[in-house]
């Protein structure tokens, strides 16, 4: 698929930007079993080298104000939870990134515009793109706008920023044993991705991919946080149901035993 100028204009209008060096972000748009196809064009690695330098540094710099009574390790874990590959996709989705990003006819037919490792690199590319095109004002501006919503949702919810830790506290709370990650490698040695599954008494609970072993565990762990609270909520509900059909199950008799009597 050929990126058009149409999709540069689209890219640019969801970003809220007019590209000075369009060329940046149609390399941005390029993934490299395309480039490949076409004879080894340009292909967008490198800007997402440089794009994910970017982001990190504008993202840091936004927890580092935001959160100055917070230790060094918890700011860590927010920005590791920000930058992860899965809110990267998140975020890729929310921009429509998936419909604009050029493809090798194999990665298209096996459903690479949906695949989180494509979305979250484009969309580091993209970053760059808009480092080297527009200076970091610009970049920081765009960055922290996709962003915004995502930082939050992680300051609010402390197992978005450490899944492991809430998932044992979880279980600790539920008497039930530690849980047990299973990881596993995927694709090539230059682009290794690791797939983690959390489980709990041999079930498994959740699933996580990621870069690094640490960041599959984490979106496991999240995975099996959400599923676990989900069932406390559906017995606490069944719960409450039975305990108010049985108080109109009562019948007149019963009813009126409880009454108090007149000496």
């Amino acid at each position: 698929m050929t990126t058009s100028p149409d999709d540069v204009e689209r890219l640019a209008q969801a970003l809220g930007l007019t590209p000075r060096r369009p060329e940046l972000y149609e390399q941005a748009l390029t993934h490299r079993s395309d480039a490949y196809e076409r004879g080894g064009a340009p292909h967008n690695e490198r800007l997402e080298f440089l794009g994910d330098a970017v982001l990190g540094l504008i993202i840091t710099d936004r927890l580092y104000r935001d959160q100055p009574d917070a230790a060094e390790g918890r700011l860590a874990k927010l920005r590791a939870a920000t930058v992860s590959e899965p809110t990267l996709a998140r975020v890729a989705r929310g921009l429509g990134l998936g419909e604009l990003i050029r493809l090798g006819r194999g990665e298209d037919a096996s459903g690479g515009r949906e695949k989180d490792s494509i979305l979250a690199d484009g969309l580091e590319a993209v970053i760059g793109a808009i480092y080297l095109d527009r200076g970091l004002r610009a970049a920081r501006r765009v960055v922290l706008a996709l962003f915004g919503p995502e930082l939050a949702e992680l300051t609010a919810r402390p197992e978005a920023v450490d899944a492991k830790t809430a998932l044992q506290e979880l279980l600790a709370r539920q008497g039930r044993e530690l849980p047990h990650y299973a990881i596993a490698e995927e694709g090539p040695d230059h682009d290794k991705r690791f797939l983690a599954e959390a489980q709990v008494d041999g079930e498994v609970m959740g699933v996580g991919r990621g870069r690094t072993k640490k960041e599959a565990e984490q979106g496991a762990a999240g995975q099996a946080v959400a599923r676990l609270r989900a069932a406390d909520d559906e017995i606490a509900d069944d719960q409450a149901e039975d305990a108010g059909q049985h108080d109109h199950a009562q019948t007149p008799d019963a009813v009126a035993s409880r009454r108090p009597t007149r000496d």
